[in-house]
C-alpha cells in the first residue's frame, strides 16, 4: 500500500497569529506565544499549523499588507523566535505552513515606495499596475474586494490598482522581476524549514491586459478579467518545480475562488497539492446543501486525482458556531450543530482546515465597540459592514477577566481587541479537564480520526435517509448527520464518537454520530 504525503489527510489548524497568544504583553499575539503553547496543538491531536502573515506590515489588512517578506514584524518578534517556533513545532511533529502574500504588497514596500517617486512610465512603476485616465473615471469597473472601486488615482494622474484596501497596491505579474522576487521568496522560508504555503488570492496574479470592464468580458462570455487568468498556470508550475526540488514533501495550498473543471486545474500533478473548497463556510445548516457541496468538490478534484479540503471558518468569515444559531430562538444549537459538523467534515475524504478557537466553541463577536475595530472593510464602508474583527478575537487561555491568560498577567496592554466578559467559561482551562467540554470532544474526535485515517478509502457512499438527515459511508465508518429538530434511527454497528447523547438507538437533532460498520 502507497503511503499518502503527510498532508493529503492532514488536520492543519489555522493560527491568527496577532490573536493566538502574547509572550511580551504588548498585546498582540506572536510568535514566541506561539511556540509556547504549542502542547495546546499538540494535544488537540492536528497534524500541522498554517500561520497567517507574521511579516513586516503597517497592518492596513491584518499583515496581509506586506512591506518585507522576508523579516519578521517587530510586533510579532524576530527571525530566530520564527526559527524556534519552528524547531519546537518540528520537535513535536508538527508542520508549519506560511502564508505568502504574492497579489500585491504594502503601499509601503520599498517597490511601491520608488515607484510613488518615479514619473509615469518608469520601469519602477512597472512592477505595480498602473494605467493612465482621465481623472473623473477610473480605467476599468473593476470593484475592490473592500468596497468602492478598485483604482486610485495620484497626482500626477496615474491610476493605481488595489483590488483590496487602498493600502494594497496590486502588483504586475507580467513582469519577470515580480516572478523572479517571489522564486527567491520562496526558498528564502524553504531553507528556513517550512513545510508549506498558503497562497492569498492564488486565482488573482493576472489581469486581462487589455483591461476590459467586466461588464464587457459577462457580455461576450470571455470569463472573468481579474481572476483564473490562464498564466496564473505557469507560475505555479514554476512554485511547484521549487518546492519539489526540497525534501520532507513541501507543499503549497491555494485560495481559490473557482469552480468544477477551472478548479481542477491549480491541481494538476505538475501545479498545487490542494485548493480550498470554501463553500460549507457559507452553507446553512441544511442536509440537503451539505450533501450537494460535498458531491460537487469531490467530483471538482477526482480529475486532477487530488482531495478535497474542508473548512468551516476562518480569519474571513462569521464563526460557525454564530453562523448555526439561525434562526435564532433556540439557545446553544449553535455550539451543537457546530459539534456535529466537525464529525461531518473529518468523517470525508481529505484533509480539513481548523481555526484557532473553534475548539473551544467561541462565538462571533458581535458587539465590538467601533473605535476598536481595525478591518478596512468597516473602515471602507463607514461602519455599515461589520467587516473580520469579529472573529478575530484574541484566544481565552485561562483566568476569570481579561487577558484571560492571552497576554502575561500583571500590568500588560490590553488584548488588540476587546475580550467579552462570557468567555471566560470558554477559556482552554475551563475546559481542560472537564469531559463533556467541546475541547475535549475535539480531542476525541482527533484522536479516534487519526486511529482510522489509514484503512478508510478516498472515495465515499451515500447512504439512504430521510430528508433531514445525512449517511455516508467510507469502508468501515459509517457517518451520520441530524440536521432536523427530531430524532433519526442509526443504522446498525458499533458506535465510536457522537457530538451529542443518543436516545437509545436515535440521533437527536443537530448531532452526529460515527459507527463502525460491516
Amino acid at each position: 500500500m502507497t503511503r499518502s504525503p503527510w498532508w493529503r489527510n492532514a488536520v492543519v489548524y489555522e493560527v491568527y497569529v496577532r490573536s493566538f497568544a502574547d509572550a511580551d504583553g504588548d498585546g498582540d499575539g506572536d510568535l514566541r506565544g506561539i511556540t509556547s503553547r504549542l502542547g495546546h496543538l499538540a494535544d488537540l491531536g492536528v497534524d500541522a499549523l498554517w500561520l497567517t502573515p507574521f511579516y513586516r506590515s503597517p497592518l492596513a489588512d491584518g499583515g496581509y499588507d506586506v512591506a518585507d517578506y522576508r523579516d519578521v514584524d517587530p510586533r510579532f518578534g524576530t527571525l530566530t523566535d520564527f526559527d524556534a517556533l519552528i524547531a519546537a513545532a518540528h520537535a513535536r511533529g508538527l508542520r508549519v505552513i506560511v502564508d505568502i502574500v504574492p497579489n500585491h504588497t504594502s503601499d509601503q514596500h520599498p517597490w511601491f515606495q520608488e515607484a510613488l517617486a518615479a514619473p509615469p512610465g518608469s520601469p519602477a512603476r512597472e512592477r505595480y499596475i498602473f494605467r493612465s485616465g482621465p481623472p473623473d473615471r477610473p480605467p476599468t469597473d473593476w470593484p475592490s474586494a473592500f468596497g468602492g472601486p478598485a483604482w486610485r488615482r495620484l497626482p500626477d494622474g496615474d491610476w493605481y490598482l488595489h483590488l483590496y484596501a487602498t493600502e494594497q497596491p496590486d502588483l504586475n505579474w507580467r513582469n519577470p522581476e515580480v516572478r523572479r522576487e517571489f522564486e527567491s521568496i520562496l526558498r528564502f522560508w524553504l531553507d528556513r524549514g517550512v513545510d508549506g504555503f498558503r497562497i492569498d488570492v492564488a486565482g488573482g496574479l493576472f489581469k486581462d491586459p487589455e483591461f476590459a470592464d467586466l461588464g464587457e468580458m459577462a457580455r461576450h462570455g470571455a470569463g472573468s478579467p481579474i481572476h483564473s487568468r490562464p498564466e496564473v498556470h505557469e507560475v505555479y508550475r514554476e512554485w511547484r518545480r521549487i518546492l519539489d526540488e526540497y525534501p520532507g514533501e513541501r507543499m503549497a495550498i491555494g485560495e481559490v475562488w473557482s469552480e468544477g473543471p477551472e478548479l481542477a486545474r491549480y491541481l494538476r500533478s505538475d501545479e498545487l497539492h490542494q485548493v480550498f473548497q470554501f463553500d460549507l463556510q457559507f452553507a446553512s445548516w441544511s442536509a440537503r446543501e451539505f450533501r450537494d457541496i460535498v458531491t460537487a468538490a469531490v467530483a471538482a478534484v477526482v480529475p486532477a486525482g487530488a482531495a478535497p479540503t474542508w473548512v468551516l471558518s476562518s480569519h474571513d468569515v462569521v464563526r460557525h458556531v454564530t453562523r448555526y444559531e439561525q434562526p435564532p430562538g433556540m439557545p446553544g444549537i449553535g455550539l451543537a450543530r457546530a459539534r456535529a459538523a466537525l464529525l461531518c467534515v473529518l468523517a470525508l475524504p481529505g484533509s480539513a482546515y481548523l481555526y484557532q478557537g473553534e475548539e473551544l466553541g467561541l462565538p462571533e463577536v458581535l458587539d465590538l465597540p467601533a473605535d476598536a475595530r481595525q478591518d478596512p472593510i468597516w473602515k471602507r464602508s463607514d461602519g455599515a459592514v461589520l467587516g473580520r474583527d469579529g472573529c478575530r478575537v484574541p484566544l481565552p487561555w485561562g483566568g476569570k477577566k481579561e487577558p484571560y491568560g492571552f497576554s502575561p498577567d500583571g500590568g500588560g496592554a490590553a488584548p488588540w481587541l476587546p475580550m467579552p466578559e462570557e468567555w471566560r467559561s470558554l477559556t482552554v482551562e475551563a475546559q481542560d479537564h472537564e469531559p463533556t467540554s467541546t475541547l475535549a470532544f475535539y480531542r476525541r474526535a482527533l484522536r479516534l480520526r487519526r486511529t482510522l485515517v489509514d484503512e478508510l478509502p478516498e472515495t465515499l457512499t451515500w447512504r439512504d435517509a430521510p430528508p433531514t438527515a445525512l449517511v455516508f459511508q467510507r469502508g468501515p465508518l459509517t457517518c451520520v448527520v441530524n440536521f432536523g429538530d427530531h430524532p433519526v434511527r442509526l443504522p446498525e454497528g458499533e458506535v465510536l464518537l457522537t457530538s451529542g447523547p443518543l436516545y437509545g438507538e436515535l440521533l437527536p437533532g443537530a448531532s452526529a454520530a460515527w459507527l463502525r460498520t460491516a
